[in-house]
């Protein structure tokens, strides 16, 4: 990698804060985190974003093929560095794919696709999800305590973003429930009036009238609403008011 790929991490970080989560996915947002910790950390390789959802690993970004290809083979077998970093919450070095005892079938795998070396630094979340920044060198020992303070680094900011990814999708959630239920309230306020109207009672006996519509027929009380006032309105265009 030439210089003028590299990435100050002030300059990195700077551009991180700058990121409108809003008007961004959590897709586009990880792969950006994961391109400026790969230019900030002046890296001969290839970086990803692991989530584990409902106990499923995938790879929600990567710059380039090696870390998709790392990834999935570990996701496989079901072990490897990215995963034991998730379980135990602390990061994990593999210093020479050579030589790697703890997971040496998954680290030949690597060593025979050019990765020399690799860390894997867990994502900070209080969620149900877990997740962790991967970074693979094709370089052998590539890594001193400072690229992993870096790395973690990188970490936390994916951490916020992921935790604000999952806050925006809740309030959406939120406003979504409020405007049904809002269009449900009106629907059923509307049907009251046809029924006062159609038969002279109060507002309490047609809300009433719709409970036992709703029930007799075992359809939502919005449905039972929304039918009445269809077909009054249909009555309405025929000209029969």
């Amino acid at each position: 990698m030439d210089d003028s790929q590299h990435t100050q991490p002030q300059d990195a970080f700077a551009e991180l804060a700058r990121i409108t989560l809003a008007d961004h996915s959590v897709d586009r947002v990880m792969e950006k985190i994961a391109a400026l910790a790969k230019s900030a950390l002046q890296l001969n390789g290839e970086v990803s974003v692991t989530l584990v959802e409902r106990g499923k690993a995938s790879t929600i970004a990567q710059t380039g093929a090696l870390a998709l290809d790392l990834d999935e083979r570990q996701y496989e077998r079901g072990y490897g560095p990215c995963l034991a970093s998730i379980d135990g919450g602390e990061p994990l070095v593999v210093k020479d794919m050579r030589d790697e005892q703890r997971w040496p079938d998954w680290a030949t795998a690597a060593a025979s696709l050019g990765a020399g070396s690799s860390m894997s630094i867990p994502v900070p979340l209080q969620r149900e999800v877990s997740a962790a920044l991967n970074i693979y060198s094709t370089d052998r020992d590539a890594f001193d305590d400072a690229a992993v303070e870096l790395a973690s680094t990188f970490a936390a900011y994916a951490g916020v973003a992921l935790a604000n990814m999952h806050l925006y999708a809740a309030q959406g959630q939120v406003a979504e429930q409020l405007q049904t239920a809002m269009q449900s309230r009106a629907v059923i306020e509307q049907a009251k009036g046809i029924l006062m109207g159609q038969r002279r009672c109060s507002a309490q006996e047609a809300f009433d009238l719709l409970v036992r519509l709703s029930q007799d027929t075992n359809r939502k009380l919005r449905d039972v609403a929304g039918a009445l006032v269809q077909d009054a309105i249909g009555e309405a265009g025929d000209g029969h008011v």
